[in-house]
């Protein structure tokens, strides 16, 4: 954490941090890109602190892991940003790291937002990833928001499995309507705008909502 002078000219204020974004559909890098930050932060010898929520358990239970199979060790915690404000503050973890990493944010609540300000503003390098729409081209829970707040957004393309061009799209395979089915191949495909086929027949009130799927 970086100090600097405050302007009446007495005891020195903290820096503030900086927020960083990761989004973009599904397989187009999100984890790997955060997982290559967070070892570059390393290497610097900054100290780094990475959670992950408990509903992803695809590859691996104990560490954030990318479709290419690269991983970082990571806390699992429950989507919700209490428990994950616990896991920081209560444990004294805030004190003791200059960045944190979250992956899947698209999960947690909107109270997530609010933590990451202040996070940055106790000079935290904070950077999240997460996909920002829904496979039915719905902004995608607290995703949105945080990219306005971010200092630096990075939106990845995929490649469209139907064609090859650069996709933007989650395809979901199948016919389940619930918001939350986490999968990887096999139930998911990146698609570019000419070929995702999003469930326009499904209303909106008939989405699942997701504090019902993490209740």
């Amino acid at each position: 954490m970086q100090l600097q002078q405050n302007p009446a000219g007495d005891q020195p204020t903290a820096q503030p941090g900086v927020l960083e974004v990761i989004t973009g559909p599904m397989f187009s890098g999100k984890s790997e890109e955060l997982i290559r930050r967070l070892k570059r932060a390393r290497i610097a010898r900054q100290r780094v602190a990475c959670y992950k929520p408990d509903i992803d358990l695809r590859y691996h239970r104990t560490a954030i892991a990318s479709h290419s199979e690269q991983t970082h060790e990571a806390v699992v915690v429950t989507p919700n940003s209490d428990r994950l404000r616990e896991a920081l503050f209560f444990s004294g973890q805030v004190d003791q790291v200059e960045v944190v990493g979250l992956d899947e944010v698209q999960f947690f609540d909107d109270g997530i937002q609010p933590l990451a300000m202040e996070l940055v503003a106790l000079g935290k390098r904070v950077i999240l990833a997460g996909l920002d729409t829904t496979f039915a081209n719905e902004p995608f829970g607290p995703v949105p928001a945080l990219m306005a707040l971010a200092d630096k957004v990075t939106k990845l393309n995929a490649v469209c499995m139907t064609c090859g061009a650069p996709a933007i799209h989650t395809q979901r395979l199948g016919t389940s309507k619930e918001l939350v089915m986490v999968g990887a191949a096999g139930m998911y495909e990146a698609r570019c705008r000419q070929h995702f086929q999003p469930y326009v027949e499904a209303p909106a009130a008939e989405q699942m909502e997701l504090s019902a799927v993490i209740a």
